[in-house]
């Protein structure tokens, strides 16, 4: 076992279960905790009904999924949107490839010093995700109530650098995603995807000042090799994943937090 594969046995049997209670054999699905391993916990007796032993690997590093998939570390995995996985393939020239959305998490503006994005003050300071897609996104969605005016009113690959207006004279701090809710005791708002809000116990409904809409391009798929696509296991994964049981998991246990997109 080379040392990637034994960081991924240890996150494993520290957040899940032990790597040697497991055959060696089973389905391997990297996804982030929350809420992505919640699905894939959900369904883990569905698959194993069928003879399919789904063995999770958690992480909240967006850039060892897709590595490890390539790599043949793990079959699959479930934790990013479109616009990250071709950014990912453009820059690293995986070998992967979605085969079906499965929700969408609305990235929110959220602050613990104001109560609406109206009470914004000039110089104030917004925490954004440093990674190439989830910056854009959260330059589109300060775009679209009006804090910020980009370049390109739909550009996915927006930086900062491509705002044209400002008016405000907004600081922007760019963050790892995963760090952003630790950020709302020293900036004045944030954007923060909702899986990391989930964790922080924030909520999109009572707490978000902004949030996207839910024709949101951002929908996160569920991602394999090519060539994988076809393998008996991974299409049972693809039918648990996208049935209409999952539909319901999704909108009873995150009350429109997240929306299916099947």
């Amino acid at each position: 076992m080379n040392r990637f594969s034994l960081a991924l046995c240890v996150l494993v049997s520290t957040l899940f279960t032990s790597c040697t209670s497991e055959p060696e054999n089973g389905l391997k699905v990297a996804a982030s905790s929350i809420p992505h391993a919640q699905m894939l916990e959900f369904i883990k007796p569905d698959l194993k009904s069928q003879g399919i032993n789904l063995i999770i690997v958690p992480t909240e590093d967006y850039n060892m999924p897709n590595r490890a998939l390539a790599n043949n570390e793990v079959d699959a995995n479930f934790f990013q949107h479109l616009p990250f996985l071709e950014e990912q393939i453009k820059q690293f020239h995986y070998p992967i490839e979605s085969i079906a959305a499965i929700e969408i998490e609305p990235m929110g503006i959220y602050s613990k010093k104001i109560h609406s994005l109206s009470e914004l003050q000039d110089n104030a300071t917004i925490a954004i995700p440093n990674d190439p897609t989830n910056e854009s996104r959260a330059l589109q969605l300060l775009q679209a109530y009006g804090i910020i005016k980009l370049d390109k009113a739909n550009n996915l690959h927006a930086t900062i650098l491509n705002i044209r207006e400002n008016t405000k004279r907004i600081h922007f701090i760019e963050v790892d995603a995963a760090m952003l809710p630790r950020t709302l005791e020293d900036v004045d708002a944030a954007a923060i995807n909702t899986n990391f809000a989930l964790q922080a116990n924030l909520s999109a409904q009572h707490d978000a000042l902004a949030i996207e809409e839910k024709d949101s391009p951002y929908a996160n798929i569920l991602v394999v090799r090519i060539g994988d696509e076809n393998r008996p296991e991974i299409m049972s994964l693809k039918d648990a994943m996208t049935s209409e049981k999952m539909k319901q998991f999704i909108q009873e246990k995150y009350k429109g937090a997240i929306i299916p997109s099947f």
